[in-house]
């Protein structure tokens, strides 16, 4: 079964198997302690510490283990923050940056500080200058993703470094997608990163604090890991992960290269197989593995339990998939259509007739789902309850409260050649993705879509017939 979901977790490399069984022999003991089984497991720390950090691109000493990437980046943040409170309480974050770093600084702002998000372009990538507009005299640190987890967009790492070193403030990278791939350019203070997404195995994380960057652990106090990763370390993983990154990255070059032709042949094929799909991420500046793409008409889940039961193991970004009615972060900064969202990140690996597979399987699952759904074709539109709001007909009301996505926006398809052109149609609805994928809809079907405004138990979203 072709699993498409390495963005979320890499299958585990066979270098990380046979690191991760040889250690559990070798490395059962205790480093800290000075007999021969201690010894010989601080050898296999320390050995894991150079190769890490040899990858990551700065000093042993620089580099910790940590349990998780969400643990680097949760202590990276409150550490640096900490380390600078005499500066201040501001923190500056990417609008599509990984929960992780926006639950850090939402924690930082119900604790009293600052946090200012820097908005994205259609293609999730933000502007050059725009790290430093929010900087400001106050600002304790800055975080940028190298790379984005949802639509593969590489983020200007190094230009943001620059504007942040003029400025004094440090910058902490999220490297977990991208570490894989390559080290991480430019002057960067702070980087975070995780196993399992290059793979090696779950539950061991990095980061890695420059030299001369003012840190303060938070947390009782701890021998261990330079004090910033309390408690036993999992030295099996930590060798697994650390062996895995220096072999991900031997076979980096050539893998990347593979398996950009073969999402490239997705990016540029599934417009082409399937009707009404919006392809979203940087075209070009993005991870050579990932793409992300939305269909109209369509519920993000059953198109996911579709495509399982055809054997594709694919993953969303739709509110339609969640349960919290809420689309990804990460769409709703960018302002793309987030219903009947699928991201597909390939494998090291993966075969090009798995994708190809995938190619022939997608157009049967998207019509089958827009065919349970009930969605008109475009030659035949049939009426949907709707009521005149205008004289002449020439305004319809649907009613689309407390139906979930894409239901608002397939109601909308089914009226809109009901009023004549320059007539009106508003979408009642109280789902957030509405405010997304009516405006999406409208860009793609070419119409115009005028506003919103509230209304009770809701929002209304107005579009007006141009064709």
């Amino acid at each position: 079964m072709p699993y498409f979901d390495a963005a979320s977790a890499a299958p585990l490399h066979p270098v990380a198997r046979q690191a991760l069984l040889a250690s559990l022999d070798e490395g059962w003991a205790d480093p800290a302690r000075l007999y021969r089984e201690g010894r010989r497991a601080r050898l296999l720390l320390d050995a894991a510490r150079e190769a890490a950090a040899e990858a990551v691109g700065c000093r042993p000493d620089e580099l910790v283990f940590t349990p998780s990437g969400t643990r680097a980046l949760h202590d990276g943040i409150a550490g640096a923050l900490a380390g600078r409170r005499r500066t201040g309480r501001h923190l500056v974050v990417s609008a599509v940056e990984h929960s992780a770093v926006l639950q850090s600084a939402a924690s930082l702002a119900a604790a009293g500080g600052t946090v200012t998000e820097v908005a994205v372009d259609r293609t999730g990538r933000v502007a050059p200058g725009a790290y430093a507009a929010a900087l400001r005299p106050g600002t304790a640190l800055a975080a940028l993703q190298s790379a984005n987890h949802e639509v593969g967009t590489v983020q200007p790492v190094a230009e943001v470094a620059e504007e942040c070193r003029a400025a004094g403030v440090p910058l902490l990278v999220d490297a977990a997608q991208s570490l894989g791939w390559g080290p991480v350019e430019g002057g960067w203070s702070l980087l975070a990163a995780s196993a399992h997404k290059w793979g090696g195995p779950a539950g061991v994380g990095l980061l890695a604090v420059r030299k001369g960057v003012r840190f303060a652990p938070q947390g009782p106090a701890d021998e261990r890991e330079s004090g910033r990763a309390p408690g036993f370390p999992d030295l099996p993983g930590i060798v697994a992960a650390a062996a895995s990154l220096r072999a991900v990255r031997a076979e980096a070059a050539a893998e990347a290269a593979r398996l950009r032709e073969l999402v490239e042949r997705v990016r540029t094929r599934v417009p082409e197989l399937v009707p009404d799909v919006e392809v979203v991420g940087d075209p070009v500046r993005r991870l050579p593995h990932l793409v992300t793409f939305s269909c109209l008409y369509v519920d993000g889940e059953a198109l996911l339990h579709a495509l399982d039961r055809a054997g594709f193991s694919v993953s969303s970004g739709s509110s339609c998939t969640s349960s919290t009615l809420e689309p990804s972060h990460v769409l709703r900064a960018m302002g793309v259509l987030s219903e009947g969202n699928v991201r597909v990140s390939l494998p090291a690996g993966t075969p090009e007739a798995d994708v190809e597979a995938f190619l022939d399987v997608l157009p049967g699952a998207v019509a089958s789902v827009r065919e349970r759904l009930g969605v008109p074709r475009e030659t035949a539109a049939p009426a949907a309850p709707a009521t005149a709001a205008a004289e002449g007909g020439a305004e319809l009301v649907v009613d689309a409260l407390g139906k979930r996505c894409p239901i608002p926006v397939i109601e909308l398809a089914k009226v809109i050649g009901d009023v004549p052109v320059g007539g009106l149609v508003t979408v009642l609805s109280d789902d957030e993705a509405a405010r997304l994928d009516v405006p999406a809809w409208c860009g793609m079907r070419d119409q115009e879509y005028v506003g919103e405004r509230p209304v009770e138990g809701g929002v209304a979203y107005t579009v007006r017939r141009l064709r």
